[in-house]
């Protein structure tokens, strides 16, 4: 009788505000919480990302016969290797070459006023005043920054250890996670397996065309600069296939570094690499990039873009660097409710 005059739904809808209204009210206290755990979990989370991303690279030494744990030393290596020669390069050629630009400016202007006999020493002052404060401003903030990154950052250092060598280990032991996850989903939740079979599928393709791409962009990159004459061509190859990881914006990193390495060099070679920058990205992003991805995922620019400045500014680079791995999973999973999704809509109408 009593059951009869209970209105369940308004029951739920009510202790649903609730709830809500004790989380908003509590929200400081919870957030500090969620905040330490969070900062707890988050190296263990990249790692096992940095895992996930390099298995497939692993597996494939695996197939030409390599052990396991030569493969994994093999890809350990060249990772570090390869990021560390590009900070240790990219940094102190970019500082030298600014300084060859103020000169080159310095003798431009100079030769400029001889030329045309025009008295231009007060602008010259000006200008070289100029460009010693901003070589020196430049210099002081990588000398402070190293500086207070070697005297600051213990944190951060043993969080970079800890995800290395944590990653490490879910690489050598990725294998029997994926069968147990796998095992574990089969035998309680069909539905779920299905699901994490249809992610891993999703990024699994990701992963397998940004190799692809990035292993074009090296080549096509490289080859480029070479043959304009670019005396780090080799390092903007390298350059452009590791930003690629960073879509839409990562080229525009390397298009400047490249531009400002051969405006020291000479005009032939500074309008040679415009032309690069300016031609070639559309080419890739037309042409290239919709062949290799087209095989693999389906992935639209509209969606991807926003992904990249949502993402951007709520976890900066991290947020960039995961925008279209996150919007692949996000829309996998709409993919596969939305015929559940629509019969509950339809249900309701």
């Amino acid at each position: 009788m009593y059951k009869d005059r209970i209105n369940y739904k308004l029951l739920n809808v009510l202790i649903l505000c609730a709830i809500i209204y004790l989380f908003i009210m509590t929200f400081n206290y919870w957030a500090g919480i969620f905040q330490k755990v969070f900062s707890l979990v988050l190296p263990f989370l990249i790692a096992f990302i940095i895992a996930y991303a390099l298995y497939p690279i692993v597996r494939k030494i695996e197939s030409k016969g390599v052990r396991k744990n030569l493969a994994i030393t093999i890809v350990v290596l060249a990772i570090i290797g390869i990021f560390g020669g590009l900070i240790g390069l990219t940094i102190p050629l970019i500082y030298e070459q600014l300084i060859s630009l103020s000169q080159s400016i310095r003798t431009l202007i100079s030769d400029t006023s001889v030329i045309f006999d025009i008295n231009i020493a007060d602008y010259q002052s000006t200008i070289n005043n100029y460009l010693n404060e901003l070589i020196g401003s430049i210099g002081t903030y990588i000398s402070n920054g190293l500086f207070d990154f070697i005297s600051q950052s213990l944190n951060f250092l043993t969080k970079v250890m800890i995800i290395g060598i944590v990653s490490i280990y879910f690489l050598a032991d990725m294998e029997n996670i994926r069968k147990d996850a796998k095992a574990f989903l089969k035998k309680h939740n069909k539905k779920a397996y299905r699901l994490i079979r249809d992610i891993d599928n999703e990024l699994g393709h990701y992963l397998e065309g940004l190799t692809i791409f990035m292993v074009i962009q090296f080549f096509e990159y490289s080859f480029l600069f070479w043959i304009v004459g670019h005396p780090n061509w080799i390092l903007l190859g390298l350059l452009a296939s590791f930003t690629t990881v960073i879509p839409y914006f990562g080229g525009w990193i390397t298009n400047i570094i490249a531009v400002i390495l051969a405006s020291v060099v000479s005009p032939q070679l500074f309008v040679a690499t415009l032309v690069i920058c300016f031609i070639f990205p559309n080419i890739d992003g037309y042409v290239i990039s919709p062949r290799v991805y087209g095989k693999t995922n389906n992935v639209k620019p509209l969606w991807s873009i926003f992904a990249v400045t949502v993402m951007g500014s709520l976890l900066g680079l991290f947020g960039i660097l995961f925008a279209l791995p996150t919007y692949l999973v996000i829309n996998c999973i709409y993919k596969f409710f939305k015929e559940d999704i629509k019969g509950k809509i339809e249900a309701i109408n």
